[in-house]
């Protein structure tokens, strides 16, 4: 048995991987000004508000996993406040709980939801970012 073969299979592999990871949608800590330059450049915006002890979080964090690879959602970016941690963010978005999601279509915020742990709750608040 030669090595192309299987070398074909695992580049074939490889870009299918590649095709179905394209559309993951970012998810990086909040920053102030990365918000403010993604609202100004009238980028999709999730503003998920949570806690390492929550387990609502966790389970919010769950269901944003499988549907992070959407192509709907490709282009959104979700900023993560740590609730214990970042009291400055919380100001500034009206937050009092964990497990807050908060969609921005550029500066308009367009939904918010706290406590959704239902999937198609969790992608509306993705769709009224995405549109």
């Amino acid at each position: 048995m030669t090595v192309m073969p299987l070398f074909k299979s695992a580049v074939a592999a490889l870009a299918m991987f590649a095709s179905t990871s394209a559309f993951a949608f970012e998810s990086t800590p909040f920053d102030a000004a990365a918000f403010k330059a993604a609202q100004d450049a009238g980028k999709p915006v999730v503003v998920d508000v949570f806690a390492t002890w929550c387990g609502t979080c966790k389970a919010q964090h769950k269901v944003l996993d499988t549907l992070k690879d959407k192509p709907d959602y490709a282009k959104l970016t979700i900023f993560r406040v740590e609730f214990d941690k970042q009291a400055d963010a919380l100001k500034t978005f009206a937050v009092s709980k964990q497990s807050t999601l908060i969609a921005f279509n550029g500066a308009k915020e367009t939904a918010r939801s706290t406590g959704a742990t239902d999937a198609a709750e969790i992608e509306k608040i993705l769709s009224a970012a995405a549109k």
